[in-house]
Protein backbone atom coordinates (compact mmCIF):
# COMPACT_ATOMS: atom_id res chain seq x y z
CA UNK A 1 0.00 0.00 0.00
CA UNK A 2 1.34 3.40 -0.87
CA UNK A 3 2.30 5.57 2.09
CA UNK A 4 0.31 9.11 0.72
CA UNK A 5 1.54 11.07 4.22
CA UNK A 6 4.76 11.22 2.26
CA UNK A 7 3.51 12.58 -1.11
CA UNK A 8 2.01 16.01 -2.14
CA UNK A 9 -1.28 16.34 -3.21
CA UNK A 10 0.01 17.01 -6.57
CA UNK A 11 1.61 13.66 -6.13
CA UNK A 12 -1.47 11.94 -5.00
CA UNK A 13 -3.31 13.72 -7.77
CA UNK A 14 -1.01 11.96 -10.04
CA UNK A 15 -2.14 8.61 -9.00
CA UNK A 16 -5.90 9.09 -8.51
CA UNK A 17 -8.52 8.06 -10.61
CA UNK A 18 -10.53 10.98 -11.99
CA UNK A 19 -14.16 10.52 -12.43
CA UNK A 20 -16.60 12.70 -14.78
CA UNK A 21 -20.11 13.88 -13.98
CA UNK A 22 -22.67 10.86 -13.51
CA UNK A 23 -19.86 8.30 -12.22
CA UNK A 24 -18.38 7.05 -8.81
CA UNK A 25 -15.38 5.14 -7.71
CA UNK A 26 -15.15 3.08 -5.05
CA UNK A 27 -11.23 2.13 -3.81
CA UNK A 28 -9.17 0.49 -0.71
CA UNK A 29 -5.71 2.40 -1.95
CA UNK A 30 -5.51 4.33 -5.27
CA UNK A 31 -6.93 8.77 -5.03
CA UNK A 32 -10.15 9.73 -6.34
CA UNK A 33 -10.32 12.96 -7.98
CA UNK A 34 -12.90 15.19 -9.48
CA UNK A 35 -13.39 18.65 -10.68
CA UNK A 36 -16.44 20.44 -9.77
CA UNK A 37 -18.59 23.20 -10.65
CA UNK A 38 -22.42 23.20 -9.49
CA UNK A 39 -22.21 19.56 -9.48
CA UNK A 40 -21.47 18.49 -6.38
CA UNK A 41 -19.53 15.28 -4.93
CA UNK A 42 -19.95 13.39 -2.07
CA UNK A 43 -16.94 11.45 -0.32
CA UNK A 44 -17.85 8.35 1.89
CA UNK A 45 -15.83 6.89 4.18
CA UNK A 46 -15.71 3.42 6.33
CA UNK A 47 -12.71 4.02 8.86
CA UNK A 48 -12.72 0.26 10.25
CA UNK A 49 -12.73 -1.03 6.55
CA UNK A 50 -10.07 1.66 4.98
CA UNK A 51 -12.44 1.92 1.69
CA UNK A 52 -13.96 5.14 0.44
CA UNK A 53 -15.95 6.01 -3.02
CA UNK A 54 -16.67 9.40 -4.50
CA UNK A 55 -19.50 10.42 -6.99
CA UNK A 56 -20.14 13.33 -8.92
CA UNK A 57 -23.66 14.06 -9.65
CA UNK A 58 -25.38 17.20 -12.01
CA UNK A 59 -28.84 18.05 -10.63
CA UNK A 60 -31.01 15.99 -7.88
CA UNK A 61 -33.41 14.46 -9.81
CA UNK A 62 -33.25 13.66 -13.58
CA UNK A 63 -36.42 14.53 -15.92
CA UNK A 64 -37.30 11.55 -17.68
CA UNK A 65 -36.31 11.81 -21.38
CA UNK A 66 -35.06 10.58 -24.54
CA UNK A 67 -31.39 9.51 -23.08
CA UNK A 68 -33.12 9.00 -19.52
CA UNK A 69 -31.09 5.40 -18.98
CA UNK A 70 -27.58 6.84 -19.85
CA UNK A 71 -27.95 10.17 -18.04
CA UNK A 72 -29.71 8.91 -14.58
CA UNK A 73 -26.74 8.85 -12.89
CA UNK A 74 -25.93 12.34 -13.63
CA UNK A 75 -28.70 12.92 -10.86
CA UNK A 76 -27.96 12.71 -7.35
CA UNK A 77 -30.96 10.33 -5.95
CA UNK A 78 -28.97 7.73 -8.10
CA UNK A 79 -25.85 8.65 -8.15
CA UNK A 80 -26.68 8.50 -4.60
CA UNK A 81 -27.67 5.19 -4.23
CA UNK A 82 -24.63 3.87 -6.69
CA UNK A 83 -22.07 5.01 -4.39
CA UNK A 84 -23.97 3.32 -1.01
CA UNK A 85 -24.73 0.57 -2.33
CA UNK A 86 -21.14 -0.16 -3.84
CA UNK A 87 -19.69 0.62 -0.77
CA UNK A 88 -21.95 -1.81 0.59
CA UNK A 89 -21.37 -4.33 -1.82
CA UNK A 90 -17.12 -3.98 -0.61
CA UNK A 91 -18.46 -4.71 2.98
CA UNK A 92 -18.80 -1.50 4.33
CA UNK A 93 -21.03 -0.69 7.28
CA UNK A 94 -23.62 1.95 7.37
CA UNK A 95 -23.61 2.77 10.61
CA UNK A 96 -20.03 3.24 9.78
CA UNK A 97 -19.67 5.67 7.20
CA UNK A 98 -19.11 8.87 7.52
CA UNK A 99 -19.97 11.50 4.80
CA UNK A 100 -17.59 14.65 3.06
CA UNK A 101 -19.39 16.20 0.61
CA UNK A 102 -17.82 19.91 -1.92
CA UNK A 103 -19.09 21.90 -4.75
CA UNK A 104 -21.59 23.65 -5.84
CA UNK A 105 -20.37 26.40 -6.51
CA UNK A 106 -22.49 29.58 -8.29
CA UNK A 107 -20.55 28.78 -11.68
CA UNK A 108 -23.67 28.60 -13.59
CA UNK A 109 -25.38 32.28 -15.40
CA UNK A 110 -29.08 31.45 -13.61
CA UNK A 111 -30.16 34.40 -14.58
CA UNK A 112 -30.97 33.03 -17.82
CA UNK A 113 -34.65 31.10 -17.98
CA UNK A 114 -35.18 27.54 -16.83
CA UNK A 115 -32.14 27.75 -14.50
CA UNK A 116 -32.56 28.34 -10.53
CA UNK A 117 -29.60 28.07 -8.24
CA UNK A 118 -28.61 24.58 -9.84
CA UNK A 119 -25.59 24.57 -6.98
CA UNK A 120 -27.89 25.14 -4.16
CA UNK A 121 -30.17 22.83 -4.96
CA UNK A 122 -27.65 20.00 -5.08
CA UNK A 123 -26.21 21.33 -1.88
CA UNK A 124 -29.72 21.08 -0.48
CA UNK A 125 -30.07 17.93 -1.92
CA UNK A 126 -26.63 16.28 -0.47
CA UNK A 127 -27.74 17.42 2.77
CA UNK A 128 -31.34 16.21 2.46
CA UNK A 129 -30.18 12.60 1.81
CA UNK A 130 -27.37 12.16 3.76
CA UNK A 131 -29.38 13.32 6.77
CA UNK A 132 -32.31 11.04 5.69
CA UNK A 133 -29.65 7.81 5.48
CA UNK A 134 -28.50 8.36 9.03
CA UNK A 135 -25.06 9.63 7.29
CA UNK A 136 -23.28 12.44 9.42
CA UNK A 137 -21.57 14.86 7.18
CA UNK A 138 -18.14 15.42 9.20
CA UNK A 139 -16.52 18.24 6.64
CA UNK A 140 -18.25 20.28 3.77
CA UNK A 141 -17.54 22.79 1.44
CA UNK A 142 -20.08 24.38 -0.42
CA UNK A 143 -21.70 27.24 -2.72
CA UNK A 144 -19.67 30.66 -3.33
CA UNK A 145 -18.69 31.82 -6.34
CA UNK A 146 -16.11 28.63 -7.21
CA UNK A 147 -15.40 25.71 -8.83
CA UNK A 148 -13.60 22.89 -7.28
CA UNK A 149 -10.62 20.97 -7.11
CA UNK A 150 -11.53 17.27 -5.02
CA UNK A 151 -8.66 14.45 -4.36
CA UNK A 152 -10.22 11.92 -1.79
CA UNK A 153 -7.28 9.61 -0.20
CA UNK A 154 -9.08 5.97 0.58
CA UNK A 155 -6.32 4.78 2.68
CA UNK A 156 -7.10 7.27 5.37
CA UNK A 157 -10.36 9.02 4.14
CA UNK A 158 -8.76 12.35 3.98
CA UNK A 159 -10.19 14.63 1.25
CA UNK A 160 -8.70 17.69 -0.05
CA UNK A 161 -10.45 20.88 -1.77
CA UNK A 162 -8.97 23.40 -4.23
CA UNK A 163 -11.67 26.25 -4.87
CA UNK A 164 -10.30 27.42 -8.33
CA UNK A 165 -12.07 31.13 -8.87
CA UNK A 166 -14.16 30.85 -12.29
CA UNK A 167 -16.17 32.95 -14.32
CA UNK A 168 -19.92 32.24 -14.70
CA UNK A 169 -21.14 30.04 -17.67
CA UNK A 170 -24.06 31.10 -19.70
CA UNK A 171 -26.60 28.58 -20.32
CA UNK A 172 -25.55 28.11 -23.73
CA UNK A 173 -22.40 26.78 -22.53
CA UNK A 174 -24.05 24.51 -20.58
CA UNK A 175 -26.99 23.12 -23.24
CA UNK A 176 -23.29 22.36 -25.87
CA UNK A 177 -21.73 20.18 -22.52
CA UNK A 178 -24.83 18.74 -21.77
CA UNK A 179 -25.28 17.61 -26.08
CA UNK A 180 -21.72 16.24 -25.81
CA UNK A 181 -22.35 14.70 -22.70
CA UNK A 182 -24.61 12.49 -24.77
CA UNK A 183 -23.30 12.08 -27.56
CA UNK A 184 -19.98 10.65 -25.81
CA UNK A 185 -22.65 8.05 -24.32
CA UNK A 186 -23.83 6.90 -27.36
CA UNK A 187 -20.72 6.59 -28.57
CA UNK A 188 -20.64 9.17 -30.92
CA UNK A 189 -17.89 12.06 -31.32
CA UNK A 190 -19.29 15.32 -30.37
CA UNK A 191 -19.69 17.79 -33.75
CA UNK A 192 -17.60 21.20 -34.02
CA UNK A 193 -20.78 22.78 -32.50
CA UNK A 194 -20.80 20.54 -29.79
CA UNK A 195 -18.05 21.68 -28.43
CA UNK A 196 -17.14 20.15 -25.79
CA UNK A 197 -16.57 22.83 -22.23
CA UNK A 198 -14.76 21.27 -19.25
CA UNK A 199 -18.12 22.00 -16.69
CA UNK A 200 -16.34 21.36 -13.49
Amino acid sequence: MTDYASLSTRDIERLSRNIKPGEWAVENDRPISTLLGSCVAVCLYDAALKIAGMNHFMLPQMKKGAHADEDVLLAGDACMEALLNSMLQRGAAKHRIKAKAFGGGAVIDTTAPGLMAIGKRNADFAHEWLDREGIPIIASDFLGPWSRKILLVPATGDAYCKRVTSSLISQESLRREELAYSASLLNKPATATEKKIELF
